[in-house]
Parts: structure tokens; sequence; C-alpha cells
């Protein structure tokens, strides 16, 4: 079968340099094989005219759990293609579809699923790996995780899991935990990141934990540790942490429920757009009606209630997820933590590459970079999203 070629003209490139006005991007097949200014000539290629507006390289979202109605651990084909569709629409061009807590064969079941839905999506976001978030995590940190799932790591379950999945990317856990340790010697051996999640850790804990090899931290400011006092003595914690050790990444909910503009602010000020990556975590209800909905799969998860535009647990007194999509993290950066607009682009594009080790091929419109282009407005309104050459999304 014959792959499009395809002319992006009349574009503001944002590029790892900066925005380059009057654009042109060349796309043969699935990669990007002529960027530049001046009119290039490039033959039987299709035209699409972005009328001024910005050609960016796609969305990466490094965690999110679903959109459209659907999640993850639904444990269908179905789901996940839902969830790729939904998240298309608003720009994200690669996803790392999450987990939640869970029995062992939930966890085995999606992973399975995850492998058949690969192979059928065509519509959507691609899928770049599994990232399971828990069910190694603190009890005192789980937030809206189910107590019923969490535990410590064990090697007759995890072993198997890790097995079953060469798909799985990365693992989020809690890194005082008894286990941890040898835990984190088999992810560091399969090639597996591991990040700090819903953890109660003290500074100490996490510094030890950066020697083992975790390099980043999960949603920063919700379900960990801050300043504690143990005995009258206080302790820094997981947060204190993520600014004191200077090469961890983060990453961030910034839907401007989860976070107000004085945190994101300060995230910014302490680690800046390389060592930020914006993120959904996104539940089922994103791009849905607000209203009663499920957080985790069908047949085991907890009612919470979407309004506000954020998930809420029932009494309302905890958030349970996000309803965010990633072009309304990049607008609330710009907007709310008035950050500049080629930086907000580069932590929900290059940094999230750099983090996962695939910006050789994503992350940013260069020359023989992968096809995962999209066009937005000064809105941050996606008009077309693009993933490895084939248009999925165009505004009708």
């Amino acid at each position: 079968m014959k792959q499009n070629k395809y002319k992006i003209i009349n574009g503001q490139l944002l590029t790892p340099s900066g925005i380059m006005k009057d654009g042109i991007v060349c796309v043969d097949g699935n990669r990007i094989v002529e960027i530049g200014q001046m009119n290039i000539d490039f033959p039987d290629s299709i035209i699409i005219n972005a009328h001024g507006n910005y050609i960016s390289p796609g969305f990466i979202d490094l965690h999110t759990h679903g959109a459209g109605g659907a999640d993850f651990m639904d444990e269908t084909p179905e789901a996940f293609l839902t969830i790729a569709e939904m998240h298309a629409k608003h720009g994200t061009t690669g996803l790392y579809p999450t987990t939640l807590s869970s029995t062992r064969e939930h966890i085995l079941n999606t992973i399975t699923t995850y492998e058949k839905a690969k192979t059928i999506n065509d519509k959507g976001s691609a899928f770049m790996g599994l990232h399971l978030e828990g069910p190694y995590f603190s009890m005192n940190q789980r937030g809206a995780q189910d107590p019923r799932f969490i535990r410590n790591p064990q090697p007759e379950e995890y072993l198997p899991i890790i097995d079953a999945g060469p798909c799985i990317k990365r693992w989020s856990s809690a890194p005082e935990l008894d286990g941890d340790e040898a835990f984190v010697k088999v992810l560091l051996k399969k090639d597996i990141l591991p990040a700090i999640a819903h953890s109660d850790a003290i500074y100490e804990e996490v510094l030890a934990a950066w020697k083992r090899g975790y390099r980043h931290i999960t949603h920063l400011y919700s379900g960990m540790s801050g300043v504690t006092r143990r005995k009258g003595f206080r302790f820094a914690g997981v947060i204190e942490s993520a600014f004191l050790i200077d090469e961890m990444t983060v990453e961030i909910i910034a839907d401007g429920c989860h976070l107000p503009a004085s945190l994101l602010q300060l995230i910014y000020k302490f680690k800046g757009p390389d060592k930020i990556a914006l993120i959904t975590d996104s539940m089922r209800g994103a791009g849905m009606p607000e209203g009663k909905s499920i957080l985790g799969g069908l047949a085991a998860g907890q009612e919470v209630i979407v309004e506000d535009g954020v998930a809420k647990m029932p009494d309302r007194l905890a958030f349970a997820g996000s309803v965010a999509t990633t072009d309304r993290l990049v607008r609330t950066m710009c907007s709310i933590a008035e950050i500049p607009l080629t930086e907000a682009v580069k932590m929900a594009t290059e940094t999230p590459a750099h983090i996962m080790h695939i910006n050789d091929k994503k992350g940013s419109l260069q020359k023989n970079k992968d096809a995962d282009i999209i066009i937005f407005d000064n809105q941050i309104h996606v008009m077309m999203t693009m993933v490895n050459g084939k248009i999925v999304y165009k505004e009708s």
C-alpha cells in the first residue's frame, strides 16, 4: 500500500529552538523528511494549510487511566481504542495506558488486553507501553487507590507480571516498603522506569531510592508526604525531595484543580521545563459530561462524582482523578501559571520523550523523527492530529 506524503504549510512551527514562522513540514510515510521556512519542492504530496496556526509535535501523556467513558482496566480492546481516539482529538499522539491498584489477575488481564488492542489501534493515540500504578503503595498515602488491593512487593507476584508484560515501561510504587530493594533491581534489569508514588517516605528514604535507581516522581503533590514530624523532629518528605534532588524528574496534573497557580509556578521555578512532564492522570470521565462515574474498571471500580472539572470521591472531601485532556494541561500552564507557550508545549512533548528514553524518535519536530504532529490555534484548540504519518483526527 502506498503511503501518503503530506506538506504542511503556513504554520508557526514549535521547534526545539523556538517558534519558526511561515513554517513547512514535509511527511513521507511515518517520518518527517523536511522542515523549514522556505518553500520546499515536495512533489505528489497532499497540501495541508495550517492557516497561521501552530504546528507542534504531538503531546505525549505518561499517565492516563481512561477517557470517553472507558477505563483501561475495563479489560476490553474496545475500551482501549475508545480512550485512544478521545485523547487523539485533544492532541495526544502517544500515551502510556495506566492501571490502578488491583489483583494480580486483573493486572495480567490488562496486559493481555493491551497487546490485543495495540495491534488494531489505527484511529487514535499510539500505545507506547504500560504504566503500572500500584499496588505497592503506602496505605497512609493511598489517595483514591482502593485499600483492598494495597500491599508490599512480593517476588512471587511481580515476577510473573513482569514476565508476562514486556510492554511494561514504567512502574510507580512507594520506595519505603519492605521488599522494594529487590523489586527495583528487577525493574532496572528489565528497563522498566521505577517511579515514586503514593509514598510516605522521608528525604533520607527518597535519597536511598534515588541511589537504587528511582529517577521520577509520579503526580507531584498528590499522594505523597511533605514535611512531617516524628517525636518532635521535622523531616523533609517526598515533595521536598523532588526539589532537593536536582536530576529527579517529576510529572504534574496541570488541570487547574489538583494544583493551584502558585504551586504550578513553584514547581516550574525549581525544576524547569526540562524536568517536568504534564500528565492528565485522566479517568473515564475525560471528554464526558459531568455527573456520576466509575474510577477503575467497571467490575470492581469505585463510584465517583465528576463536577467542577475534576473527579471527586462521593463525600467530596478528596479528588478521585482528573478529567483533563492534554490540550487543557498546556492551556492551564499558559493561562493560569503564565508559562511561555514553547515551554508548556515542551513539558507535554520533548520532556516526556526524554523521561521515557524515546526522544530519538518522538517529542520534537525534527527531520527523520516520527511524524507525530498536531495543529492548534492560540487557545490550544486542536484542529488536526497526525500519528506516525496518519491523520487520525481532523476538525470538520
